[in-house]
């Protein structure tokens, strides 16, 4: 048995999410069904982080493992093959030891999230990007996301439907620029809760409206209520970046 590590750039667009899904396709379930072809096995597919329908990824690690003897090289080639023309792709792929787990090895996971500041329709951006129209001041949003680094209770951040056992995360990074007409947030963390970066860059776009001053930020992370939540910013501009190991 042989543990494959492949590297997965996706469009979330058209999926559930990462994860398996009743109810529709799944980035996880094309992978699989690829690798069967590919090799004959039905594999189970672990990954670093999980995304919801809409979020995207640049590289997301996960791991398989596979009896058949076959190289790396040759095993990301046909799996690619085999997925057009979904908009997943494997970038990378390795072999690696038989204790290494893209979910459980992982120390640190980054998160792009991406606001096209503009009041023209996005035409090549559509779905990979959350249009806000109206100007945005991103040295207001960065001065705010301070107030959220660190450790602390993320309850306000966090989705009524989230699994984790407690909502006490620490934040690495939070940061906000402006790159032209984008505004641009990444976050790090050893995790993240469900919806958390979404949750924050919602209350954040809202200082940057003028709508919240910026100490609200620290003040709705202080309630620890997520009806304290001012604004939860859609999947289409968040981008699963990278994982430490």
């Amino acid at each position: 048995m042989t543990r494959f590590a492949l590297t997965l750039e996706f469009d979330g667009t058209p999926f559930m999410g990462l994860q398996r899904q009743a109810h529709g396709p799944s980035v996880q379930q094309a992978v699989e069904e690829a690798v069967l072809a590919v090799t004959g096995e039905t594999v189970t597919l672990h990954a670093a982080g999980r995304t919801d329908a809409g979020v995207h990824a640049l590289a997301m690690p996960v791991h398989v493992d596979i009896e058949k003897s076959i190289a790396a090289f040759r095993l990301m080639e046909a799996v690619n093959a085999l997925l057009r023309p979904a908009p997943i792709a494997v970038i990378a792929c390795e072999v690696k030891p038989d204790d290494w787990h893209a979910r459980f090895s992982c120390q640190g996971r980054a998160y792009l999230y991406r606001i096209a500041n503009r009041r023209a329709p996005l035409t090549l951006e559509r779905n990979r990007a959350w249009l806000v129209s109206r100007p945005l001041d991103a040295d207001a949003m960065h001065r705010a996301s301070q107030a959220l680094v660190g450790h602390h209770d993320f309850t306000t951040f966090r989705s009524v439907h989230c699994q984790a056992a407690s909502a006490l995360k620490t934040l690495d990074r939070l940061d906000v620029r402006r790159e032209g007409e984008n505004v641009l947030i990444e976050a790090e963390a050893r995790s993240f809760l469900h919806h958390q970066v979404r949750s924050m860059v919602g209350c954040l776009a809202l200082v940057g409206m003028g709508r919240w001053e910026e100490p609200q930020v620290a003040e709705a992370l202080e309630a620890k209520d997520r009806a304290a939540l001012g604004l939860n910013a859609p999947p289409e501009g968040l981008y699963f970046v990278g994982a430490r190991y």
